[in-house]
């Protein structure tokens, strides 16, 4: 913390106390000097004027107080002032006051609603701002025991952050607030209680039983929120924490097993579950060129999954505290980058570039304040996120890093489960984010770095940047965005041949695209798939030997005839199971095939003219590559149906271009406006 000696303190004139002068700083005292001869100032005032002495409050700096303890002007207290930057800075009183207010004006969602399943350290349930959204069959524990609280706190700060997001915007609010998720705790983990920490080796099956133990208990829609690491064993590789959560993604149960985990039957598409991981936090080493550590700072154990949203966080709290005690300090990342809390995925590159690009987006995770000199605070509430607390039953809090950005993050994800009943867990994941952007700060070192591989050296430290509540659950009229789910078997017969792959007709205008001409378009395609993780660690380092199988995207070129499109689709499938990937079709492609094809969430930018993109016919086609289901030869893996969700999106900044209306009519969607409400 930063010396005081800058600040302003309010001075209350009371007479001597004791023949001392106090300088108090709230209940405990920090500066006491004697005053041992008054009368060499020619100033004895004696008892009884001191008593007579009439209280008065007095502003001052510390600088003009020097003096003070050698005269004889009677001073009773020094205390500094009250300077309030966030709610955090109120009184205990005022802060219930606020909480007391949104209460009245925030109705919870049903009983059977959607929720984010808290994987964490348990909740206090009392509390007024999650009591109505966190019943008390949806508390349960692994441990063992009827303990579902929270003694540590980190999960109930989660819980406010997951059910409203940062509190700080709501609760200066005056409008009411409707909903749309609920809440359920698994009493994951308690930190530095010997009795209740499981070891490495058991991470995975843990995990299984803590998704299995709310499923049982209630049926409901669920977004599981795991915001619990540890340190990897490799950086980017599997483990088998990570393995279990693919499993359990997938919908294939796990067993314990020395070499692995054991899979316990096939996939199973009813048994798909969401998992937004945290991407890990930085915890020392802390730097003025915070940057270059998050670099080198790998993703911990499970953010690898290959099935799981991975959140990394950002920050755009800048804001540096009004306390004199903090002149002369800064914030330390800029507006816009990424936190100085937050791991990246740089590290798995090279050899290991087929490991996914981690983080998947970012949300806000706070910042750092520095000297500049070597001193940092890491979680002034200032720069941190407000959310309840476990104090008592009205108590706010701040938390920061990754932990918090995947609390928010699986806040919008139940959201957008709640808006679109029909998406799949799959869709889910990879709408966040097809709908993030990169800040400006995001987007300034992704458009410097001129090589593709230079570009996903970026995305593996933002992700694909943030995505916003608007971004996710509406679409403007000259941004639209078309949503395929689908099921197909790509492989037949014990040798797994590619027999089939699915054709897209994109929905767009043409007459539109050839009306913007010149002017820029963008095309964001997503696709978004789970994996079945392999049983065996012995083959997670080879390339395909950890993924049940892969998926790719590619778009008809300007031109291109159908008949040559699906040669071209052909030829590249049994290239890349041949260990060769083609560089063609990459100009206009952010990333391009080489860099985009990582885990089994993949997204690309198409840039490009109205005219090119018409050209092209709008045909995408979706097509499978090879993994262990191919390799192993199993026969309970033979023609297998394997789902996925495609996500394309048409952006142009020309003006006056409605893309929505003309796609709704050829579609025959209905175009009225549908009122959101929170």
């Amino acid at each position: 913390m930063p010396e005081r000696d800058g600040s302003y303190p309010h001075l209350v004139v009371a007479g001597y106390v004791d023949d001392r002068v106090y300088a108090r700083k709230g209940q405990g005292d920090f500066k006491v000097r004697p005053v041992e001869d008054r009368a060499a100032h020619g100033r004895r005032v004696s008892n009884e004027l001191d008593r007579a002495v009439q209280t008065q409050w007095i502003e001052a700096e510390w600088k003009d107080l020097d003096l003070l303890p050698v005269t004889a002007v009677p001073v009773a207290e020094i205390r500094r002032p009250q300077l309030i930057d966030t709610i955090s800075d109120l009184s205990l009183q005022e802060q219930a006051e606020y909480v007391e207010d949104f209460v009245e004006r925030f109705s919870p969602a049903d009983d059977d609603a959607v929720a984010v399943c808290l994987l964490d350290t348990g909740v206090r349930r009392s509390h007024v701002l999650l009591a109505d959204s966190l019943r008390a069959e949806d508390m349960h524990t692994v441990f063992g025991d009827d303990m579902t609280g929270d003694s540590d706190g980190h999960g109930t700060k989660m819980a406010g952050l997951a059910l409203f997001g940062p509190l700080g915007e709501v609760l200066a609010g005056t409008g009411s607030v409707k909903l749309a998720h609920r809440l359920e705790s698994v009493r994951f983990h308690v930190p530095d209680s010997p009795a209740h920490i499981h070891a490495p080796p058991s991470y995975g099956v843990v995990t299984a039983l803590a998704t299995a133990t709310p499923e049982v208990a209630a049926e409901r829609r669920r977004a599981f929120c795991l915001a619990v690491t540890s340190e990897p064993d490799r950086p980017g590789e599997p483990s088998i924490w990570s393995a279990s959560v693919d499993a359990l993604a997938v919908g294939t149960g796990i067993g314990a097993s020395p070499d692995g985990v054991d899979l316990l039957g096939t996939p199973d598409d009813n048994a798909k579950r969401l998992f937004v991981v945290s991407a890990g936090n930085i915890r020392e080493g802390f730097a003025e060129d915070y940057l270059s550590l998050c670099d080198v700072s790998p993703v911990e154990d499970p953010a690898q999954a290959w099935n799981a949203l991975v959140v990394g966080a950002h920050t755009e709290l800048t804001q540096v505290p009004a306390d004199p005690g903090f002149q002369g300090w800064s914030a330390l990342a800029d507006d816009g980058e990424l936190s100085p809390h937050s791991r990246t995925s740089l590290l798995a590159v090279g050899a290991k570039a087929q490991w996914p690009i981690r983080p998947d987006i970012c949300m806000e995770g706070g910042n750092f304040l520095t000297d500049g000199a070597g001193d940092f605070h890491t979680s002034h509430p200032s720069v941190s996120v407000l959310t309840t607390g476990r104090r008592d039953d009205a108590s706010l809090a701040s938390a920061n890093a990754t932990s918090a950005a995947t609390a928010q993050a699986a806040r919008l994800a139940a959201r957008a489960m709640a808006m679109y009943p029909s998406y799949w867990p799959e869709t889910i994941r990879g709408l966040l984010p097809h709908a993030a952007e990169w800040t400006p700060a995001m987007h300034a070192r992704v458009s410097a770095a001129e090589k593709k591989e230079n570009k996903a050296r970026m995305l593996r430290r933002y992700g694909w940047g943030v995505p916003t509540t608007e971004a996710v659950e509406r679409s403007a009229k000259n941004a639209v965005t078309m949503v395929v789910q689908d099921t197909f078997t790509p492989f037949t017969g014990p040798d797994h041949q590619m027999r089939t792959f699915r054709l897209h007709q994109l929905p767009w205008p043409g007459k539109v695209l050839e009306e913007i001409g010149e002017a820029d378009v963008e095309l964001r395609v997503t696709l978004s798939y789970f994996i079945e993780p392999s049983a065996s660690r012995r083959g997670w380092r080879q390339r395909y030997a950890y993924p049940s199988h892969g998926l790719r995207f590619e778009l008809q070129r300007p031109l291109e005839l159908p008949s040559d499109f699906l040669q071209r689709i052909n030829r590249r499938a049994r290239d890349e199971e041949g260990g060769s990937r083609s560089n063609s079709d990459q100009d206009q492609w952010v990333l391009g095939t080489q860099q985009r094809h990582r885990g089994s969430l993949h997204q690309d930018i198409w840039l490009g003219h109205g005219t090119e993109l018409a050209a092209t016919g709008c045909n995408l086609a979706v097509h499978a590559v090879g993994g262990w289901w191919k390799n192993s030869k199993r026969e309970d893996r033979v023609d297998l149906p394997v789902r996925y969700s495609l996500l394309v999106s048409l952006k142009t900044a020309a003006t006056g271009v409605d893309l929505y209306e003309p796609i709704a009519v050829e579609l025959g969607v209905p175009t009225e406006a549908v009122a959101i409400e929170n």
